[in-house]
């Protein structure tokens, strides 16, 4: 749930953003590309991942009532919808750096869906399937998911530079 508050902070940064857009009738394609990386590596990446990887798998072996596999199954289909309203997005600043200044349109569309969908899924996750799910784990299996979690983001920055690295090699060989 920490990880919770910092994307909520970004949240308000990109919700000025948006603002931003409205009265002025310009993008900045920077912070656009910026809250992309952020969300892609630090809220899906990252968070999800640890929710997916480690959190729902153990939970997949558990005997869990129907509202909390029905909310585990939502959790991710917002996952998923994250996932498609950001390459969206990437699309339209690409079009909008390109010149198509109609693209602005869609980058606030996609920017107010984004402001939307988080906030809601953040409290269904603080409020209810993470203290509900709480349950179905000993002390033992608990403090075991924590140190997978820590293991999963020691190993993130690497794999996000790897990939950065991958991304540029072919321009330079």
């Amino acid at each position: 749930m920490i990880e919770h508050r910092l994307i909520e902070k970004m949240l308000e940064l990109t919700r000025k953003e948006l603002d931003s857009i409205k009265i002025n009738g310009e993008v900045n394609p920077n912070f656009i590309d910026t809250v992309v990386d952020f969300i892609r590596t630090y809220a899906d990446r990252t968070h999800h991942g640890k929710e997916e990887d480690i959190l729902f798998s153990a939970l997949a072996h558990k005997d869990m009532i129907i509202d909390d596999q029905k909310m585990m199954h939502d959790l991710v289909n917002d996952h998923i919808m994250s996932r498609k309203i950001v390459g969206e997005l990437v699309v339209a600043n690409k079009t909008y750096v390109t010149g198509n200044l109609t693209s602005m349109n869609v980058i606030s569309e996609k920017l107010a869906l984004l402001l939307n969908l988080y906030p809601e899924h953040i409290s269904k996750e603080d409020k209810l399937f993470f203290p509900n799910t709480e349950r179905y784990f000993s002390n033992e299996e608990l403090e075991k998911m924590l140190a997978d979690f820590g293991e999963f983001d020691r190993r993130m920055i690497h794999e996000k530079y790897r990939r950065l690295y991958e991304s540029l090699k072919d321009n330079y060989t």
